[in-house]
């Protein structure tokens, strides 16, 4: 039901979403606590009876550590990219990985990307 109800939503609320989990998550350690992701299912009025809500949360919380996996929950929700998507993505590594590291530092993306 809940991929449903996203699904109708659009790639904007998940974007939305994943920005928004990204600014609460103060330690940067990309878990949220369920009164947070409660809280932003809020925000971005994809509210949810309390016993739906209960059914997410214990396929999100895997691992039982009452913390749930931002990325994980993205991923679930959008599913695998598909080969053009992830062509293209692999070429734009590439070119931002020009020292053939395998990490990019910001100060790398800063100078390729401009998001104006």
């Amino acid at each position: 039901i809940f991929r449903e109800t996203l699904s109708k939503r659009g790639v904007r609320v998940m974007t939305g979403l994943g920005k928004y989990f990204r600014q609460i998550d103060k330690n940067r350690n990309g878990f949220l606590s369920q009164a947070a992701l409660k809280e932003a299912l809020k925000v971005f009025h994809l509210e949810m009876s309390e016993g739906d809500f209960e059914s997410l949360w214990l396929i999100l919380d895997d691992s039982k550590n009452d913390k749930v996996d931002y990325g994980e929950f993205t991923h679930a929700i959008f599913g695998e990219m598909n080969e053009y998507r992830k062509t293209f993505v692999r070429k734009a590594y590439m070119k931002l990985d020009f020292n053939k590291t395998g990490s990019v530092p910001m100060v790398d993306v800063r100078k390729c990307y401009c998001a104006k």
